[in-house]
């Protein structure tokens, strides 16, 4: 493992993660020349009406594959001004997430795990833990809502509106509510590997005193074309699609020690942020971009719907996003074997290592975009 990219040494620890990476942000800062600044998260964005929305500020574009990635980091050094890469910053992720809600549901339920390698584990397997549960607004529209919370990891089948109103309190709209208390059927699934990095920028003119931290990513991830993971004649495979696709999101941003809030100026300077990478972007890669509509989360809905899978199959198969965390299910049998059980596990694992699409390693990634 490179030493270069310390952060891969973390095993499922996000709080050691995260400190370390504000640590690399704060001396990314201070090699910059600002003194006495402070870090904030992105705040609450408020409505006309005064609602407070938890709003992921990001943009992304898709291509048809991750190499045409190649060294798009010191791209963008390039031809963005003043925009600075985080040393030591890399961290990778491998991770299958799941589409929890149909097409016609308003936001999109999503089941999301992550594993960090310990060091010296063998690689060729991928077992997910530490359950994520998502609830975000429809689409790859600008600036969606999303809420989010950790499953514990001895109840993940558990109903995860308390933990969401813990967490977001008076800030879960009710609309939102009222859609994670529905109940959530799984209707595909998604296996990704990711590389990501961190980046401050700054523009005086349009952003005045703050400096902006963004987190990018390159997704190169495949997308099952059974709600199981079973093979599909329709796709002469058990994987759909395999695209990449580069996220970039603003985190949050430092201001000068004692700067007065200003919601409007400070939501502002992210949208101008969030375009200041899209020109270029769009620029160098106009010729190869895959005009998508939708989030990562609802391509896994639409590729099922091409190939004809039915909301009855869905409702038959009745899966659990839990049981991808266990390498058998004791009331699952495969179809044409009924004294043998499913390796959910297995299937979910061909995701990231089947031959004919194998999602490359996170360092190999890291150094592509390099």
């Amino acid at each position: 493992m490179s030493t270069s990219r310390p952060l891969f040494k973390h095993i499922r620890n996000h709080t050691s993660l995260f400190t370390e990476l504000s640590q690399y942000r704060d001396t990314a800062l201070d090699s910059l020349g600002f003194a006495n600044f402070e870090f904030h998260k992105v705040p609450k964005f408020i409505t006309e009406d005064g609602q407070r929305l938890t709003i992921e500020p990001e943009r992304s574009i898709v291509l048809p594959n991750v190499t045409m990635l190649s060294g798009v980091k010191a791209k963008l050094e390039k031809h963005i001004p003043s925009f600075n890469m985080v040393e030591n910053s890399e961290i990778g992720y491998r991770y299958p997430t799941a589409a929890l809600a149909n097409l016609d549901a308003p936001f999109i339920k999503r089941m999301r795990s992550e594993y960090f390698h310990k060091v010296d584990e063998d690689r060729s397997i991928c077992r997910p833990v530490n359950l994520s549960y998502g609830i975000k607004s429809r689409g790859k529209a600008d600036n969606r809502q999303e809420y989010e919370v950790w499953m514990p990891d001895e109840a993940p089948e558990q109903n995860p509106l308390p933990l969401l109103i813990e967490r977001y309190g008076e800030d879960l709209p009710n609309d939102v509510r009222h859609f994670v208390e529905q109940p959530s059927k799984v209707h595909g699934w998604m296996g990704v590997k990711r590389a990501a990095f961190e980046a401050l920028y700054t523009d005086k003119k349009l952003c005045g005193d703050l400096v902006i931290c963004i987190a990018m990513s390159v997704d190169a991830y495949n997308i099952g074309a059974k709600p199981d993971l079973s093979f599909s004649p329709e796709a002469d495979s058990s994987i759909a699609v395999s695209n990449a696709e580069l996220e970039w999101e603003v985190e949050g941003y430092y201001a000068p020690r004692g700067w007065q809030f200003d919601h409007d100026m400070v939501w502002s300077a992210i949208q101008h942020t969030l375009e200041a990478v899209n020109a270029p972007l769009v620029d160098m890669y106009s010729n190869t971009l895959i005009p998508i509509a939708e989030s990562k989360t609802e391509r896994i809905l639409s590729t099922l719907t091409s190939l004809g899978v039915t909301q009855e199959e869905i409702d038959h198969l009745n899966l659990q996003p839990w049981e991808f965390l266990q390498t058998e299910s004791t009331h699952r049998m495969k179809h044409k074997d009924p004294n043998h059980s499913v390796n959910l596990l297995g299937r979910l694992n061909r995701l990231f290592y089947q031959p004919e699409n194998p999602l490359p390693s996170l360092n190999w990634m890291h150094d592509l975009i390099s």
